[in-house]
């Protein structure tokens, strides 16, 4: 049954972790040097006692190839999915590099991997190839160096979540409602585009760069109805150009001069009541696929852009954050659940709950406190609001 999903692999997660940690560290905005990741001995460690076991033949995908050279826009993801059946057990598989690769957060284009099966287990090694085409020997050395050109690759395709690092936000109370807040625009004009001013009121402070959100929404929980956060549509960006004040009429009245902003950005037009929240600093985040340690459920809240479905490489929010173990790279399943029908053979019209399917996979990429947001990975159906996701 499928509910045994929730605890298949408790037993290997510490093995898992490290591995991972190991093998897919990798920066997820800019070009990040891999000594800002060091490896631990606790991962030489780990890495060298898989090295040891392999994977059974049994995990390997039934088309797995016995080579692949490493292209551009590969990332670790695309690679685990041609060897294995399940892509987030892939540490189990690429372990045993450790000796080979200097680095092994640098995986480059044009680096050769070649699958090697022996005792019932299956190794990945890193090679490249020698001789003409028919010769498939492979020559191992600790000293490999890829000469193509292009960067390390990606744990998943970065640009498909980068734009969303700023503009998903979850706030834990409605401080939007707060926020400096569009009160005019230029004469003449309704809404704002690239390039035109704003005019502003509340307290601004020191920071230059603003985003624009739309009034907050509350997001409740499918099931308990609770409110766990408040999202806010984002609009765009703008930048500060001169602080307001107070104007003192020749008539001694006093009146409010709103302070003035640029619009550097919009998502869709921008207008008054907008509110403000300042640019958090770019953060170099290292994501590290991986299934969570403990047993984790929960549902989905919403359908990032208030879409009533969603596909592949479209992103969700969760009902589960930090507060319950969540975190910035978990990888999840995805479970459709089963309709609930009447029996037609059976003349006591006995109501039946169908089994819960496995319908795609998650990536979880940005964690607030009671809620994240999640990428896509795969979906065989239309994924709804009140989907369930669980551990793999």
């Amino acid at each position: 049954m499928t509910r045994r999903h929730h605890t298949e692999f408790p037993a290997r997660q510490a093995l898992l972790e490290s591995a991972f940690a190991t093998a897919l560290c990798l920066g997820v905005v800019g070009s990040v040097q891999a000594a800002t990741y060091p490896v631990t001995e606790a991962q030489k460690s780990t890495a060298q006692k898989v090295a040891q076991a392999g994977v059974p033949l049994s995990e390997l995908a039934p088309n797995a190839p016995d080579s692949h050279t490493v292209k551009p826009g590969d990332t670790l993801w695309d690679i685990s999915k041609l060897f294995l059946k399940s892509p987030w057990r892939w540490p189990e598989l690429w372990g045993m590099n450790l000796e080979q690769i200097r680095n092994p957060h640098l995986i480059y284009p044009g680096q050769v991997l070649v699958l090697e099966k022996s005792d019932g287990r299956a190794r990945l090694r890193v090679g490249p190839p020698v001789g003409g085409a028919a010769d498939k020997t492979v020559r191992l050395s600790p000293d490999i160096r890829s000469s193509a050109t292009g960067g390390p690759l990606a744990s998943i395709p970065l640009n498909l979540i980068e734009p969303f690092m700023n503009e998903a936000v979850i706030f834990e109370a409605d401080e939007l409602q707060t926020a400096p807040r569009i009160v005019a625009t230029p004469e003449g004009s309704v809404l704002l585009s690239r390039g035109d001013l704003a005019y502003a009121r509340g307290p601004l402070g020191p920071q230059r760069e603003y985003r624009l959100f739309r009034e907050a929404k509350p997001m409740h929980d499918p099931t308990t109805g609770e409110v766990l956060g408040f999202e806010a549509m984002f609009v765009g960006t703008a930048e500060f150009i001169r602080e307001g004040g107070m104007f003192t009429a020749p008539d001694g009245k006093s009146e409010v001069v709103p302070a003035t902003l640029r619009v550097t950005g919009v998502r869709q037009e921008a207008g008054v009541g907008d509110r403000l929240s300042p640019v958090p600093p770019r953060q170099f985040t290292s994501y590290v696929p991986h299934a969570p340690q403990s047993p984790i459920s929960g549902q989905i809240v919403s359908i990032y852009g208030e879409g009533l479905s969603a596909g592949q490489n479209q992103i969700v929010a969760l009902n589960r954050g930090a507060s319950d173990g969540m975190e910035p790279g978990h990888v999840l399943a995805l479970w459709r659940d089963g309709k609930t029908l009447v029996d037609p053979t059976d003349p006591a019209r006995a109501l039946m709950k169908l089994p819960d399917e496995r319908e795609g996979s998650l990536f979880v990429f940005r964690v607030f406190n009671r809620m994240s947001y999640a990428l896509i990975l795969t979906a065989s159906d239309p994924v709804k609001r009140g989907d369930r996701f669980t551990q793999p």
